[in-house]
């Protein structure tokens, strides 16, 4: 995940939310802008996500990211697309 937070407030948030993933954080914009998300002249970057395999080749963009679904939606996007489940994920859901 990308966020145009410093660093500071971006740790504030993953500890909040208990957050098993990256954040990167992008106050000076230029990741957001590389990858076409920045909106209102640079205001904020749209919710979009981008499934990006190992080789670093963007197989899918989603622009139409719905926070209700959007963890179901990305689960249904990796199988659809072939991705490999983690290990410790295939663990626990035999658990």
């Amino acid at each position: 995940m990308i966020s145009l937070d410093d660093v500071e407030r971006n740790s504030a948030f993953a500890e909040s939310v208990g957050a098993g993933f990256v954040l990167l954080s992008d106050p000076g914009k230029e990741n957001a802008e590389r990858y076409g998300v920045l909106a209102m002249g640079g205001l904020y970057a749209r919710r979009w996500t981008f499934f990006i395999d190992a080789n670093g080749l963007v197989r899918r963009i989603d622009k139409d990211v719905s926070p209700a679904t959007h963890g179901e939606d990305v689960v249904r996007a990796l199988a659809e697309l072939g991705f490999p489940k983690r290990r410790d994920a295939e663990a626990r859901s035999t658990e």
